[in-house]
């Protein structure tokens, strides 16, 4: 096999001094042992690991968080959803839920620092146009705006409008391993049309292989026409971070992660494990696993639960929502051959 041809001429894993940015225009099949200066890792621990425990995450926790992400060079950091009040209770979720501007500013005042401050709106689930105020106003940088297939019209609306208001704009496709193949290039082209500045590949369920992974990123960043294409993983099958590399080999330059992979059901790409394995000389894992010893061991200690199980793993092959599985782990059932014919009958 030939070997794949280095972006910068050099390899830099094991070698001596920083090496040279250089601009990658050819991203199909780039090599992951140079220094890639275009890729952006975006934590992520706060929105989908707020699913964990309602998003009653402590001012300590939060205020770490953010410091620790900026000691590592962290690009971009998701402080919570932005979910309409008049939807949700305020009284039954943590504040993050809402990530109200306030809040926010108590934790990072102007945000002094070169991390970006992230917020997601879902479709259907916001007042996007009350809610989130002109970009003048805010200390927010990037709004993610998350949708099904079905919501693109009105994500598309939602991207405009926070285009206008002056933000970065993502826009996260969701379960799209449910998405017949030409709905799905239909709707990627929409959204790359779009004024979105990223699209995000999102394995909602923890279903896709690499090989799999890799045919829809090329997919992906040729719908953006030139501007980027994000991936979203989920670890059901243990292949978050696997399939985060598989999609960064393939172009797609911004990459989701959590600390220690909190989040829904399985979890997501652990923070440390992506940290350590890019080589731009700007991240540094090492605040990230103080971030972990202080405050997730306690969080697991305290009862909450997350990542890798059998019930997720039955769930990601057959390309079903957590729901089930989080609900079987919580009834502390262990009777795996039986969830595994549950789950074929729903299907």
């Amino acid at each position: 096999m030939a070997a794949e041809k280095p972006v910068d001429g050099r390899s830099v894993r094991g070698g001596v001094g920083v090496p040279k940015k250089v601009e990658d225009k050819d991203m199909s099949n780039r090599n992951m042992m140079n220094y890639c200066p275009d890729i952006k890792v975006f934590d992520a621990t706060m929105r989908d690991g707020g699913l964990v425990n309602n998003f009653g995450f402590t001012d300590e926790f939060v205020r770490d968080l953010y410091n620790a992400n900026v000691a590592a060079g962290v690009d971009y950091m998701e402080f919570g959803y932005r979910a309409s009040k008049n939807m949700f209770k305020v009284s039954e979720f943590g504040k993050w839920k809402f990530t109200d501007e306030e809040d926010i500013r108590a934790i990072v005042g102007e945000n002094n620092t070169p991390l970006k401050i992230a917020v997601m709106a879902d479709a259907g689930r916001c007042d996007y146009k009350t809610d989130i105020l002109p970009k003048k106003d805010s200390v927010v940088d990037v709004i993610r705006v998350a949708c099904y297939i079905h919501q693109i019209p009105l994500a598309i609306d939602m991207i405009e409008d926070a285009k206008a208001k002056g933000y970065e704009v993502t826009c996260n496709l969701m379960a799209v391993s449910k998405v017949p193949g030409e709905d799905l290039d239909k709707g990627i082209r929409m959204i790359g049309a779009s004024p979105a500045d990223v699209l995000y590949l999102v394995d909602s369920f923890g279903n896709f292989y690499p090989e799999q992974i890799a045919y829809m990123s090329k997919k992906y960043v040729e719908a953006m026409q030139g501007k980027q294409a994000g991936f979203h993983g989920h670890n059901n099958q243990q292949l978050a971070f696997a399939n985060t590399i598989e999609a960064c080999r393939q172009g797609v330059n911004y990459l989701d992660m959590t600390v220690n992979g909190m989040g829904r059901g399985a979890g997501n790409c652990f923070s440390e494990q992506l940290l350590n394995f890019l080589k731009n000389p700007k991240y540094n894992a090492l605040p990230i696993l103080d971030f972990v010893q202080k405050h997730m061991l306690k969080l697991k200690a305290d009862g909450w639960k997350w990542g890798y199980d059998l019930p997720y793993l039955l769930t990601g092959v057959m390309n079903c929502h957590p729901r089930s599985a989080i609900k079987f782990v919580g009834e502390n059932r262990t009777d795996y051959v039986n969830f595994a014919h549950e789950l074929t009958e729903m299907d």
